[in-house]
C-alpha cells in the first residue's frame, strides 16, 4: 500500500458531485413543499448547505436545513477511550410528514447513519428519510445503503478517507490516506 495521500477529488469535482446530488433530489422530491436536508455533524452539515444552495439557484425554493448530532446515538461509546464532545442538534422546523434528506461525507460502516436515524426519529416521525453523501467507500457493517451517492469507490480496511473542506479552514478535496490518519467512523 502507498503510504502517501491520494487526492480522489478536487475542489471542482466536489462542485459538480454536489450539484449533480441536487439535481438528483429535486427530480425525485418533486414538489419540493416538505422537503428539508439535514446535515449530520460536522462536514455532513457544510454539504447539505451547499446542497441547499444549489437547489434554490436551481428551482428558487429556499429549503429549511437541520443540523443532527449523532454523539449520544453512537453504539461505541461504552466501548470506546475517546472522549465524546457533545455538540447541538439543530433543528427549527417539525419534521412529522416531511421528506428528510439526510446528508454525510463519507458512508463507511453505516453506523453513523444508523445513529442519525435515531435521533432523527427520536424527533418525530418525518414521512421518508433518504441518504445523500459525497463518498460511499463500502465496507457496510449494517443493511444501509445511499440514495444519492456523488462518488462510489474502492477501498481497503488499511485506508481512510477524508473530506476536507474550506468552511473548516482547509481546501476542498478529497484523500485517501493510511488507516490511522483519519478515525474510522
Amino acid at each position: 500500500m502507498e503510504k502517501n495521500p491520494r487526492i480522489i477529488m478536487s475542489k471542482e469535482d466536489i462542485h459538480n458531485a454536489l450539484q449533480k446530488l441536487s439535481q438528483q433530489i429535486l427530480v425525485e422530491n418533486s414538489p419540493v413543499n416538505d422537503l428539508a436536508l439535514v446535515g449530520i455533524r460536522s462536514k455532513g452539515v457544510e454539504l447539505a448547505r451547499r446542497m441547499i444552495r444549489f437547489i434554490q439557484h436551481i428551482s428558487g425554493v429556499s429549503l429549511p436545513l437541520g443540523v443532527i448530532d449523532t454523539t449520544l446515538y453512537r453504539d461505541d461509546l461504552s466501548s470506546s477511550s475517546y472522549k465524546p464532545v457533545l455538540k447541538k442538534t439543530e433543528i427549527d422546523f417539525v419534521i412529522d410528514n416531511k421528506d428528510i434528506v439526510l446528508v454525510d461525507d463519507v458512508l463507511y460502516t453505516g453506523r453513523t447513519i444508523r445513529a442519525a436515524l435515531d435521533a432523527l426519529t427520536d424527533l418525530g416521525r418525518p414521512k421518508t428519510i433518504k441518504l445523500a453523501v459525497l463518498i460511499d467507500r463500502g465496507h457496510r457493517e449494517l443493511p444501509i445503503s445511499a440514495d444519492y451517492v456523488g462518488l462510489t469507490i474502492k477501498t481497503s480496511q488499511d485506508e481512510s478517507v477524508k473530506v476536507t473542506l474550506e468552511e473548516t479552514g482547509e481546501d476542498d478535496g478529497v484523500l485517501i490516506l493510511p488507516f490511522p490518519e483519519v478515525t474510522r467512523w
